[in-house]
Order: structure tokens, then C-alpha cells, then sequence
């Protein structure tokens, strides 16, 4: 995961790391998935399998895409990929145990791929944080640097070792310096992702809003290509409540990629932090559940839910605003914040 999750929330590991210490859920400015190399394919006699898995996968169809990997290791149990594929799809569907035993497998496999290493520490994350297990928390970052280590220009697993340090108590790895070494690693690489890297760093670390709000201010300067950094800078402008420069982000995003459809959560959100125009902001809400697979590198659906619970309640639809929160909570358990605003409203209503 690395370099780009973007939700309006918290990051990996974030249910171990709030107990102890502290910011996705799955979801933060989190890191930004590696892309797929189309060499994982064709260097496989499955490779056209192993595609078509793949598009299921990007699709939602995680059932179906397992379904398809298994028969794939079934006829060819030495197939890193098809094990790799499908530790992602059981992380998706947060069955963290299969994960990890099929991530397990792809790193035996092949131990020097540093993709197959850094999904691997995202799969113990995963436990990690069902579990609160200081004991698989450690495992988190010696996975992220051994993908450091094989590839030093994985961006997405130096970035997913930053938070983690950054994030996590001395107890199971936590060290600042290590997270500040990380940021300057990445901004010798990418100028653009060590802006992204340092503010989440200042923010997390140093607790320091201000300086992270530079650094966010250079990427809009830098003009970056791909939409995943504006909306990294729009969840920071949301939370930050300067929506005129979450909406710039925003719009930034849109002139890379109009047709992303990330764009209507993150409007709805706008519009909702904004007070205004909130018929619109359910719409987009509502079409991006709708059309979208819940997947970990996107908002979720419980995000969606959670804000759509919001614009019922900020409207005086309590029971549509109550009804939001359950699906939000029955999607993430562990939703502390939406677990308070339910029972705000249920209370008010004996």
C-alpha cells in the first residue's frame, strides 16, 4: 500500500496504533499501492489467467478472482503471483489470516521480490490491528525493509515504513529518525512524493500542521500527473476545515483524470464540510457506493456511508442519518467516531 490511499481518515494499523498511541483504516494518507508490472504476468506460463484474476480483482470481484487464483496455484503450486493475487484479494475481503498465508507463500516462492515482500507487511498489518498484536505489529517493519532493501526505489513501501515509524510505539519498532530517514530516501527519488512524505511527517511527528501545509502547497505548485496526490492534499485541506482549498485540489485532480471516480466522494465531502448544496453531495455520494468496488486503496464505503449518515443528520433526517451510521459500522466495526455519532442519535431520540 503506499503512496496513496487518500481516504478522509486514518492509516494503516490504525486500531493497534490509537490504542496504544495515537492516523486510512484502512485508509490514511496512506500509502499508494505499487502498480501491477505487466512483467508479473508475462514472465508466468498463467499469465492470461493471472490478467483476467487481475481484472476481477480491480473490478470487486474478489470472490470471483480467488476462485480463479486457486485454480491456477492448484495446477501450478510454484506460481508466486497467482499466491500474491490472492493474498491481495483475501486482504481486500479482511480475511488477514488467508492473506498472509498466501502472501506467506508468494515471498517463499520468491523472496527477493520487493513487491511481494511490502504486501506482505500490509497482511500482518492487517492482523495486527484485528488482533492488537504487538507480537504482529514487529513483523510490520521487517517486511517493509526487506522490500526497501530488495527495490530502494519502491517509493510505496518507503513510505508505508515511514508511517510506520512515525506511527507506531518504540515497543514494536516506532522511531522518528528512522521515519525523517525515509522521507529524505524518498524525496532524493521523487520530489513530489517527498512533499507528500515530509507533511505526513510533520503532522504525525512533529506535530506541526503548518509546516505540513507547505509541503502540500509545493505539490499543487508541482502540478503532479496522476490524481492520487491532490487528493492526498484534499483530505489534509478537509481536515484542516479550508474548503476553498480542498475544492482547488480537487478540481487539480479532475483536469489529470475527469473521469475518476474518486472525484464525486471527494466533492461530496467538500460540499458537506461546506454546509451547502447537500443534495448534490448525496447524489455523488450515493453513485460513488454505487459504482465503485470497496477497495483498500480508495475511500470506503464505510467513509461513504459515515459522511452520507452526516448530510441526513445535518438535514434533521435522524432516522436516515442513524441508518447510514449502522452500514458504516456493519462494513468497519471498529468506527470509533461513527459508533459515537449513532449513539448521539439514539439517545436523543428516547
Amino acid at each position: 500500500m503506499s503512496a496513496a490511499a487518500c481516504r478522509i481518515s486514518i492509516g494503516p494499523f490504525a486500531l493497534l496504533l490509537l490504542s496504544v498511541s495515537v492516523a486510512s483504516g484502512r485508509t490514511s494518507y496512506h500509502s499508494l499501492a505499487a502498480p501491477t508490472p505487466s512483467s508479473l504476468f508475462q514472465a508466468t506460463p498463467d499469465g492470461a489467467a493471472l490478467e483476467a484474476a487481475q481484472h476481477q480483482f480491480d473490478s470487486g470481484k474478489y470472490s470471483s478472482a480467488i476462485a480463479s487464483l486457486q485454480s491456477v496455484v492448484t495446477q501450478n503450486p510454484s506460481n508466486g503471483a497467482a499466491f500474491y493475487w490472492l493474498g491481495r484479494c483475501y486482504y481486500e475481503v479482511r480475511d488477514y489470516d488467508k492473506a498472509i498465508a498466501n502472501g506467506e507463500k508468494s515471498v517463499a516462492l520468491d523472496p527477493k521480490n520487493s513487491l511481494y515482500q511490502q504486501w506482505l507487511g500490509e497482511e500482518y498489518g492487517g492482523k495486527a490491528d484485528r488482533d492488537q498484536s504487538y507480537f504482529v505489529a514487529r513483523k510490520v517493519k521487517k517486511q517493509f525493509e526487506l522490500a526497501v532493501q530488495l527495490d530502494p526505489s519502491n517509493i510505496a513501501a518507503r513510505r508505508d515504513l515511514e508511517e510506520f515509524c512515525v506511527e507506531a510505539p518504540w515497543i514494536v519498532g516506532g522511531n522518528a529518525d528512522e521515519g525523517k530517514a525515509q522521507v529524505d530516501a524518498i524525496a532524493a527519488i521523487d520530489p513530489i512524493e517527498g512533499h507528500l512524505a515530509r507533511a505526513v511527517f510533520d503532522i504525525r511527528s512533529l506535530k506541526k500542521p503548518d509546516l505540513a501545509e507547505t509541503e502540500y502547497r509545493q505539490v499543487l505548485s508541482a502540478k503532479p500527473a496522476k490524481p492520487e496526490p491532490y487528493f492526498e492534499v484534499a483530505s489534509f485541506f478537509q481536515k484542516q476545515n479550508k474548503i476553498a482549498d480542498m475544492n482547488a485540489a480537487i478540481d487539480a485532480a479532475a483536469q489529470v483524470k475527469p473521469n475518476d471516480p474518486r472525484l464525486a466522494y471527494y466533492r461530496a465531502v467538500a460540499i458537506i464540510s461546506g454546509g451547502s448544496e447537500l443534495p448534490r453531495a448525496e447524489q455523488y455520494l450515493k453513485s460513488y457506493i454505487a459504482s465503485t468496488p470497496d477497495r483498500s486503496d480508495w475511500p470506503s464505503h464505510a467513509d461513504a456511508r459515515d459522511w452520507l449518515g452526516r448530510l441526513y443528520e445535518a438535514e434533521g433526517k435522524t432516522g436516515q442519518a442513524a441508518e447510514q451510521y449502522r452500514a458504516a459500522l456493519q462494513l468497519e466495526p471498529g468506527r470509533k467516531e461513527t459508533q459515537a455519532r449513532l449513539a448521539k442519535l439514539e439517545k436523543g431520540s428516547h
